[in-house]
């Protein structure tokens, strides 16, 4: 944790600390900004255990202090009355582990800013300019998950004050289909429609888990986390005026967690997982993290690189100003990556690439790279590491075809390293996997019961990878292109670029397949929560593009039993995950077909 906070003051001597002002501005339009009347006209998230503290405290004689619990991060809030197309500076004083400011509704774009101070109190500022619309702003402090009890104290609000609605009595109306679904084994997603006003202003809404205190939720829908698997949890919801008012709750409506296993509860029920070339420029173009569009879920930075294929050492740095002329700052690209994350999306580096080779040859090189990729991880806050070690990264040694005992050196250093990794991060790590199919599925003719002996032990070693790393594997989503012909259990080979090769690609996976000489054993039948399919953005991403409609029609077969071509898998799979792209880069270039279209298609499978 010290290497994470040593980074996050690094970023901070880079611009994000704000220079200092007087706590109480007589500007200041927030109403008890000092907490010295405790938690009056604050909103906190139920399981933050918010509270006004005496001690320590910055100025006056109390504080707020709140500890973020699960995957709530201890948000306390304010709705304030503004003036349209008018100019705000916000800033507080605070103190914890990391902890955030910000604002919501501003009618341009919502701002925020953080710091690491876990010893003293910093102070933190951002600005903002209201839409020519916006009567309202919601200005917010929170942490992180898993950073303890964070305090704030004199939180400013500098700008013309609005103009109150009038005296309110009447509450909103009662918020309509409530709805509970997207289950994994640690969260349930709930959403309902909105209720209307007659001050036409709804602050927020108030979410009841079991009837429990409420949690405090802005929109129509919220993602409930740190619940256990295989468990039914009910919930009910009220909606809330800026004049106090609340309407009664709904009835209420129950939602039941999956079984326990990974880290799959992690993410949504469907995810998209895409790649952003953060690190280098090609004709696809930039983007900043701020600007990469809602529909991921999971976004891989492409890529930390070796400082030499064997050394193991690993390093990251953003694509140079010469390469990409709007490239972002180190310090606004770790804000965007915490709105991100803010946002329950995860952020992940990705190692290797077509030009990141990397062989962990020795338990020195081992070493080395468990330490610099923690580095990196520590470095941006991110959730976990992608492996995508391509060409000669990892091969076995001729004879090494026990899939449960490898012996091969640059196999054996992965697995202890991953394993090192998931150890230091714990349950919330995300790991996942990005091979091309020569590494899995032509494995089957290594290790199954198909054509004797692959000419290049390649063709199979990322399956002992897999096979022990199964149980702590979150997605493995195998690149279906820039490959030739693959042989499917059905002992045919099939082609990229049509439905037909991924169903029987992603059948593999999914299904498993005996190992030669050994009938105990198969290779790994993965959980249908850890799979997803692997995809080019575009025709100029990668051989082996597959258009919207056929990758539909794979996802059908697999995920419906319907619409199915001559490749028939061996079961039906309602659960596998989602889609993988190369990337996101390429999918802006191609007008974002590729994240818009499946996104509405997993959307609507539920």
């Amino acid at each position: 944790m010290r290497l994470r906070h040593l980074a996050a003051a690094a970023v901070l001597a880079l611009g994000l600390t704000a220079v200092s002002v007087t706590p109480a501005l007589a500007a200041n339009i927030l109403s008890n900004p000092g907490f010295e009347s405790d938690l009056a006209s604050w909103t906190c998230t139920a399981s933050s255990g918010a509270q006004a503290v005496t001690t320590p405290v910055h100025s006056g004689s109390k504080a707020l202090q709140a500890t973020p619990a699960g995957s709530d991060t201890g948000r306390c809030q304010q709705s304030i009355s503004v003036k349209p197309s008018s100019s705000y500076t916000l800033s507080a004083w605070v103190r914890g582990g990391y902890v955030f400011l910000g604002a919501l509704g501003t009618g341009t774009t919502d701002v925020s800013t953080w710091t690491s101070s876990p010893s003293a109190y910093r102070q933190l500022s951002t600005t903002f300019t209201t839409g020519a619309s916006t009567t309202s702003v919601t200005v917010y402090v929170n942490s992180w998950y898993g950073q303890g009890a964070y305090q704030a104290d004199d939180v400013v609000l500098d700008g013309p004050p609005g103009t109150p609605p009038p005296d309110d009595t009447t509450p909103p109306t009662v918020p309509g289909n409530l709805a509970v679904g997207g289950a994994t084994q640690s969260s349930l997603s709930v959403s309902w429609s909105a209720s209307t006003d007659n001050s036409g202003t709804i602050a927020r809404y108030e979410l009841s888990r079991d009837g429990g205190a409420p949690t405090s939720v802005t929109g129509t829908s919220t993602t409930v986390g740190g619940l256990t698997a295989k468990t039914t949890y009910r919930f009910k919801v009220r909606a809330c005026d800026g004049s106090g008012n609340c309407s009664a709750y709904t009835a209420e409506v129950p939602g039941t967690t999956t079984e326990g296993g990974g880290n799959g509860g992690q993410l949504p029920k469907r995810v998209m997982v895409g790649y952003l070339h953060a690190s280098f420029a090609n004709g696809s173009g930039y983007i900043r993290m701020a600007d990469v569009p809602n529909e991921w879920d999971v976004i891989n930075l492409a890529f930390g690189e070796p400082t030499s294929v064997t050394s193991g050492d690993i390093r990251f740095r953003l694509c140079p100003a010469a390469e990409c002329p709007n490239v972002e700052s180190e310090a606004d690209f770790i804000a965007a990556i915490r709105a991100k994350q803010a946002a329950g999306k995860k952020v992940l580096i990705s190692i290797g690439g077509q030009n990141g080779q990397v062989q962990l040859t020795s338990a020195g090189a081992r070493d080395a790279f468990v330490s610099s990729v923690g580095a990196i991880i520590d470095r941006y806050g991110l959730d976990g590491l992608d492996i995508d070690f391509e060409g000669h990264s990892l091969y076995l040694n001729s004879g090494d075809t026990n899939l449960s005992n490898p012996t091969t050196p640059v196999i054996v250093n992965l697995i202890s390293a991953l394993r090192t990794l998931k150890a230091r991060y714990g349950s919330r790590f995300v790991l996942t996997m990005a091979p091309e199919t020569f590494f899995v599925q032509l494995g089957y003719q290594f290790y199954g019961p198909g054509p004797s002996g692959a000419s290049d032990n390649r063709s199979a070693s990322y399956l002992p990878v897999i096979h022990a790393m199964r149980n702590d594997l979150t997605l493995l989503h195998v690149q279906d292109y820039n490959s030739g012909p693959i042989m499917g259990l059905d002992n045919q080979y099939h082609t990229m670029g049509t439905h037909d090769f991924h169903v029987a690609m992603t059948d593999m996976l999914l299904a498993g397949f005996p190992i030669r000489g050994d009938t105990a054993n198969v290779f790994p039948a993965l959980r249908q929560d850890q799979v997803a399919i692997g995809l080019p953005a575009a025709p100029w991403a990668g051989n082996g593009f597959t258009t919207v409609a056929e990758v539909q029609k794979a996802f059908d077969c697999l995920a419906k039993g319907t619409n199915c071509g001559p490749y028939r898998p061996r079961g039906v799979y309602p659960n596998l995950r989602g889609l993988m792209t190369w990337s996101i880069n390429w999918d802006k270039y191609n007008s974002f077909e590729f994240s818009r279209s499946h996104r509405a298609y997993l959307n609507a499978l539920g």
